[in-house]
């Protein structure tokens, strides 16, 4: 089977079966209590050995300064869902074209303690695309071992104490950067899911 049809295959498998998830955190909610809708591009590379595309936030930015992440962001009103809402901040984020995902599905919601609740876009793309990251939104963006990443040897488990409590989250270090908090969660989550079908 290829790449894109084992990760179909796992998906579907999460709708028959369901692994022990990481759903999320404590959160600080919306002033009007609900939770921000948002979705993140899982952007796998098609390559002999697969890669995910990640970025590097600005140490500018008002949220999650500095942080790892998957491209993504808020659910707009006039986005078709979360699928639309991924690729159309793809697009801005690294100008990853829309027609160069081949969208495999959806994972599961993840809630950040910052507010949204996330859905992860798991989408395939073929290598070689030129890519530019916005300065406005994008430090910096690589890419990473999807074997590496999804190795639960490599998912760290870290303690830190954050508005008064002791707060559990995932770390996985690749070359150096460090991948944690929601970022990691749903590649944690991913991993359990691809357990299903192995």
């Amino acid at each position: 089977m290829s790449l894109a049809d084992d990760l179909r295959v796992a998906l579907a498998a999460g709708q028959r079966r369901s692994p022990i998830l990481l759903t999320g955190d404590v959160v600080e909610e919306e002033a009007d209590g609900v939770l921000a809708p948002a979705a993140v591009l899982v952007a796998v590379v098609d390559r002999p050995e697969p890669t995910v595309i990640l970025t590097e936030r600005p140490k500018t930015m008002r949220k999650h300064p500095g942080q790892i992440s998957f491209p993504g962001g808020r659910i707009d009103p006039e986005d078709d869902g979360p699928v639309a809402a991924a690729l159309r901040e793809a697009q801005e984020e690294i100008g990853l074209s829309p027609g160069s995902v081949d969208v495999i599905g959806t994972a599961d919601l993840y809630r950040t303690i910052t507010g949204f609740e996330v859905t992860p876009v798991i989408g395939v793309v073929p290598p070689g695309l030129s890519l530019t990251p916005s300065p406005g939104e994008v430090a910096d963006m690589f890419e990473a071992p999807l074997r590496h990443l999804l190795d639960p040897a490599r998912q760290e488990t870290r303690t830190v104490e954050f508005q008064g409590r002791q707060r559990c989250y995932y770390e996985i270090d690749w070359q150096g950067r460090r991948i944690w908090g929601a970022t990691a969660a749903m590649i944690v989550n991913l991993t359990r899911r691809l357990e299903l079908v192995r």
